[in-house]
């Protein structure tokens, strides 16, 4: 009876999720996050951008926060050249999932340069939530279709109905986006480590976004790992350290 009932379990011996609920949970952030590529449309359309390069703009760069980045400093007059800098950097913390994703993924070499486009905050956190790598495959690709689909249709629908919707930061549809990684991303900050470092990167990138370019202070904001880290370990040194002494004094003693 104990083996009928038992719950079926992964190669690591980490309990299987149901892919009914993994499929849920990545339609849930698809939907909620890809709804305000609306939003995107609007702004992108009222800061000069036409329908074309608005449209393009989703389809192939296809990270909201780069997105959004680009458009608000074209809007606020910014150099072009300028503005695409800041949402290059910003878009390059993308690079750093791809490292852990290749591990989680072990996706083939063939569906690689694909799977890299739909490498995002979103899919980047349903993937690192399940419990095995079947999971992770599961959720990273259904949130990654049903984003991709929507952002790009909302934001198609979202130029063509700028004018009927007026000014965006007036709705606040713009931060629907960071609203939901964040919901995310606070259920995994579990030790304090790890709510020492998310505080810090909050400090930090809050801190610079007055005197740094678009999209700097968010990889600054990176520093905030190391920087516990380093802090954590010359803790654990100094209280180690001396039992270690005496631990070694007694020893010799003994002897």
């Amino acid at each position: 009876m104990a083996e009928q009932t038992a719950l079926p379990v992964t190669p690591d011996d980490t309990p299987a999720k149901p892919d009914a609920a993994v499929v849920r949970d990545a339609l849930g952030v698809g939907v909620a996050v890809g709804l305000s590529g609306f939003a995107f449309g609007v702004t992108s359309a009222g800061s000069g951008l036409s329908l074309l390069q608005t449209c393009v703009l989703s389809l192939l760069v296809f990270t909201g926060a780069s997105q959004f980045a680009l458009v608000g400093a074209l809007a606020a007059g910014g150099n072009p050249f300028t503005a695409a800098a800041g949402a290059f950097f910003l878009g390059t913390r993308n690079a750093f999932y791809g490292l852990r994703l290749s591990q989680l993924l072990a996706l083939p070499k063939a569906v690689r340069p694909l799977a890299a486009h739909w490498v995002i905050d979103e899919t980047t956190a349903v993937a690192l939530a399940q419990p095995s790598r079947r999971a992770a495959r599961i959720g990273f690709t259904v949130t990654g279709i049903t984003l991709y689909v929507l952002w790009n249709v909302t934001t198609l629908l979202g130029a063509l109905g700028a004018e009927a919707i007026g000014d965006t930061a007036a709705w606040g549809l713009d931060a629907a986006g960071p609203a939901v990684f964040l919901a995310l991303l606070a259920p995994m900050l579990k030790s304090a480590t790890e709510r020492a470092t998310a505080g810090l990167a909050v400090l930090l990138g809050l801190g610079l976004l007055p005197v740094l370019p678009a999209g700097v202070p968010v990889l600054a904001a990176a520093l905030a790992a190391p920087v516990v880290l380093w802090a954590r370990g010359r803790r654990a040194a100094s209280t180690t350290g001396p039992a270690t002494d005496s631990t070694t004094r007694r020893e010799k003693d003994s002897r």
